[in-house]
């Protein structure tokens, strides 16, 4: 059946395509830390050029006007109009700032960075309404190589929790004109927060185009609520462990000189050298920090968000030595945890658990309302909550007869998957013992 469907389409789509192929080869890989669901990490596509300006203002016409420009020119104007618009999304984290995405600039292959536009919607008086960074890349859809137009940054660093900035008012039909010039098979936006209003909007957009539109959850993002005081949360929690977390910071606080020490931006050389430290110490070659390329882009972050005082770096000190190390920012109401480390010397002494419960504590004397663990459901996280949110892949087809193709072997490979699974669940059934 699986064949036969596979030949049907591709057999339509020989018969029907009518040009030649808009797939393009790659230009250079990025190492990407998650695939997306049926997709094959993305290639940049340095070659498809950029896309011309729709409906250009005009002190007669009242319409919104949508351009492209290099993304790297936009980031160089500065980040007011990020702000702006980051503030009127809601569901955008600080993922899809400006500061995120500078930090990206600086530390991805110049080819990529060149390779990447920023779409622009503005109102009549010329305010931007909304900001959507792409670029097009090489990616494999069901081993097939297919042109996609993604998120500029990719899933490099692993952000989370993303939207397209835009103002509530703010006509997405209208960027549609604009992406539609530009060379694409599919469009791929992965990583979207499961509340990503704007880009619901843009992909009603899509359909009302012409475009098949499918959604799939991806990431497990781990989250607490956090209550109104610490006492509070500790009540929350069964017996068992609300005395271990009170027993494992008293033991710690008995039998060392215990010290938080906090890095703004007068120390976050120092802070940060600590961090990338222990992290390796705890998790070697393998860890987060093991690619230059990552650790740049998030030196280049905690710095800007340093700057705005959100950045979240802190050492818990034994005895003057530090022992763990803890990386997050603020947004918000919320408190977002990247990353941390600790020395495996003091691995007994429950270092990286007590400066956990010391974040959360603080987040939650600090007035936060959430703490959010971000991708990953680790057992380390599920121990402070059975709360989570699934990050969600929005995937639009192109109303051709090479998007249509896309689509069907896009649902016959889904389906396929969805028979084997059965077949596999069947298969772990025990077989009933006879009479």
């Amino acid at each position: 059946m699986w064949r036969t469907l596979c030949f049907i389409l591709q057999t339509a789509y020989d018969q029907h395509r009518g040009g030649a192929d808009t797939s393009s080869s790659s230009a250079c890989s990025r190492n990407s830390a998650r695939t997306p669901a049926g997709l094959r990490a993305p290639v940049a596509t340095a070659s498809q050029g950029h896309c011309n300006p729709v409906s250009p203002p005009s002190a007669s016409h009242s319409a919104p006007a949508v351009a492209c420009v290099p993304l790297l020119e936009e980031l160089r104007h500065g980040s007011l109009a990020w702000d702006q618009l980051l503030k009127r999304s809601p569901a955008a984290s600080p993922f899809a700032s400006w500061a995120w995405h500078w930090a990206w600039a600086n530390a991805a292959p110049p080819d990529e960075v060149s390779a990447s536009q920023a779409v622009l919607l503005r109102s009549a008086d010329g305010a931007i309404e909304a900001l959507l960074p792409v670029a097009v890349r090489s990616v494999t859809l069901r081993r097939r190589r297919v042109t996609a137009l993604t998120w500029a940054i990719g899933d490099f660093g692993c952000p989370d929790h993303l939207d397209i900035l835009a103002s509530p008012e703010a006509d997405l039909g209208a960027v549609v004109t604009a992406l539609k010039s530009l060379s694409w098979d599919i469009v791929v936006l992965s990583n979207l927060a499961p509340d990503a209003t704007n880009a619901t909007r843009l992909a009603a957009a899509l359909s009302h185009c012409g475009c098949a539109i499918r959604r799939e959850a991806l990431q497990s993002c781990p989250y607490l609520e956090l209550p109104n005081s610490w006492e509070e949360y500790l009540a929350a929690l069964s017996p068992t462990r609300r005395q271990s977390v009170r027993r494992k910071e008293r033991n710690l606080f008995r039998n060392h000189a215990v010290v938080v020490t906090d890095y703004g931006p007068n120390r976050l050389e120092e802070g940060w050298r600590r961090l990338v430290r222990l992290h390796e110490r705890r998790w070697g070659s393998g860890g987060a920090f093991s690619d230059p390329r990552v650790e740049q882009l998030h030196r280049c972050f905690a710095r800007e968000v340093a700057r705005r005082g959100q950045l979240w770096l802190s050492t818990l000190d034994l005895d003057g030595e530090p022992a763990a190390a803890w990386y997050g920012f603020a947004h918000r109401d919320t408190v977002y945890f990247y990353q941390s480390g600790r020395d495996p010397r003091w691995a007994a002494e429950s270092v990286g658990f007590v400066l956990m419960a010391m974040m959360i504590r603080r987040a939650i004397e600090r007035g936060y309302r959430r703490f959010d663990f971000l991708r990953g459901a680790e057992r380390y996280k599920m121990q402070w909550t059975a709360s989570h949110r699934v990050t969600v892949e929005l995937v639009a087809f192109r109303p051709s007869w090479r998007g249509q193709w896309l689509r069907g072997l896009d649902l016959a490979g889904r389906l396929r998957a969805k028979l084997l699974a059965r077949d596999s669940d069947a298969r772990a059934q025990p077989t009933p013992a006879p009479a």
